[in-house]
């Protein structure tokens, strides 16, 4: 047994670390979210050999979860454009719409992570924490 697997993650904790539901050891993607290459999914966990995508078309649903968020986003964004100054009138309206498109260009790479990995964690049935699937080495 490694150190990795000597201490009880938290749900949270793995969640945010993009960690196996299952396990909460293994990673999900194959690196950061915010990089110049575009970021995978692995196809299994190395330390309990869950297969993440469950079914054919499984993250399909994730497409709602990211819908949700970016929703959440551009209200987040208006408001805090219109806090800091920028008035709701026609003439801005280009602004808002500047402003908004940047921030889901930006929030992209975290909605595409966090939208499955909340599929993953908290909308798949049947999937929960077992440290008992850890492989044995």
């Amino acid at each position: 047994m490694n150190n990795d697997q000597k201490f009880e993650k938290s749900e949270w904790s793995a969640f945010v670390h993009s960690k196996c539901p299952r396990c909460r050891l293994g990673s999900v993607f194959t690196g950061p979210a915010y990089r110049f290459k575009v970021q995978r999914m692995k196809e299994r966990c190395k330390v309990c050999d869950l297969k993440f995508e469950r079914e054919p078309g499984y993250f399909y649903v994730s497409m709602f979860v990211s819908y949700a968020m970016n929703v959440a986003e551009i209200i987040s964004i208006s408001v805090a454009a219109y806090i800091l100054g920028l008035d709701i009138i026609y003439e801005n309206l280009w602004y808002f719409v500047t402003i908004i498109f940047t921030g889901v260009m930006v929030f992209a790479p975290f909605n595409y992570r966090y939208s499955r990995l909340v599929l993953l964690y908290w909308l798949s049935p049947g999937l929960h924490y077992d440290p008992s699937r850890i492989k044995k080495e």
